[in-house]
């Protein structure tokens, strides 16, 4: 387990953590209103890159989110790595990592699905101690779900206050479940591991948040991210809060051997096979049948 730095209370900082999470969905969906409107899109995305742009929105919430720790928790021994700060800071990212508390921040994972207005956009935040997320934010505006992990339970709330129940399925065998898989970062490869399972079903959306979640509302069992040697692959930033969730509510995320993922590593890249699943206990199971599949076909190079 972990402990907070001294003079920070866990229930204050969660409250803390829900009043500015609100605070940053009302400035997601009001830019996702503005999307709607041609005049007000292009002065929006600030960066045009198909595989990776950039919104106000993004750097709008990144701001409020960092100014609002540094103000409300001054001087303690923590600090925070955002995605949009190390687009633009990299010659700092040895003195912001080099904590046992880093805060992980991505404002919007699933840029591309906000742009396209599909919804499935989602705001991460962890809390990592000693480069093991526990503390865990995962904000879905369109659904007005905000998901929190203590590092001990899970809850799932409204604006309004009220609560959601977590309803994982607790499917065990492949062939029964149903995945959650990516719609703008799809590979060639990672449909073939796909067909060569027969999952009962396939859902597709955007943000790793938004596919962490449907695992915990029991809509799918299995999210599995495959990224091939030398090309793009999802950063800390993107697995630290669903991860913190997911294992806190008793599902799983691990790479294809059923090693947890390992953070804040010089490029903060997350590559290979990772797999996140509903059930803890039978992970490890699932892990090896998708491992003997992909060297069976010659899916992946994986090191012997």
């Amino acid at each position: 387990m972990f402990d907070l730095p001294t003079g920070v209370f866990k229930d204050n900082l969660i409250d803390h953590l829900r009043i500015v999470s609100w605070e940053a969905s009302e400035i997601l969906l009001n830019f996702s209103q503005m999307l709607k409107s041609p005049v007000y899109k292009k002065e929006i995305i600030t960066s045009k890159n198909n595989e990776d742009p950039v919104t106000l929105a993004d750097l709008n919430v990144n701001n409020l989110i960092i100014q609002s720790l540094n103000n409300n928790f001054k001087d303690f021994e923590w600090n925070i790595l955002s995605e949009e700060n190390v687009k633009i800071k990299t010659s700092r990212l040895n003195k912001i990592t080099n904590t046992k508390w880093l805060w992980v921040l991505d404002p919007l994972d699933g840029t591309r699905d906000f742009i396209q207005g599909t919804g499935n956009y989602a705001m991460h935040l962890a809390l990592n101690y000693r480069n093991k997320p526990y503390i865990g934010i995962v904000l879905i505006p369109e659904r007005n779900e905000l998901w929190i992990s203590d590092g001990e339970k899970v809850i799932c709330e409204t604006k309004d206050g009220s609560t959601k129940d977590i309803k994982f399925s607790r499917k065990k065998n492949l062939n029964d479940m149903t995945i959650v898989t990516s719609k703008n970062h799809r590979n060639e490869n990672l449909e073939i591991l796909i067909n060569k399972i027969n999952f009962k079903e396939k859902i597709i959306m955007g943000s790793i948040g938004c596919k962490i979640a449907s695992i915990l509302r029991g809509e799918s069992d299995i999210y599995i991210c495959l990224s091939m040697p030398g090309k793009s692959c999802p950063k800390d930033w993107d697995f630290a809060a669903p991860e913190a969730i997911l294992k806190a509510a008793g599902g799983a995320i691990t790479n294809l051997d059923n090693e947890e993922l390992s953070y804040n590593k010089s490029n903060f890249n997350q590559g290979g096979v990772i797999i996140a699943s509903n059930n803890k206990q039978s992970h490890s199971i699932l892990c090896r049948q998708i491992k003997e599949l992909i060297e069976k076909h010659d899916i992946y190079p994986l090191l012997n």
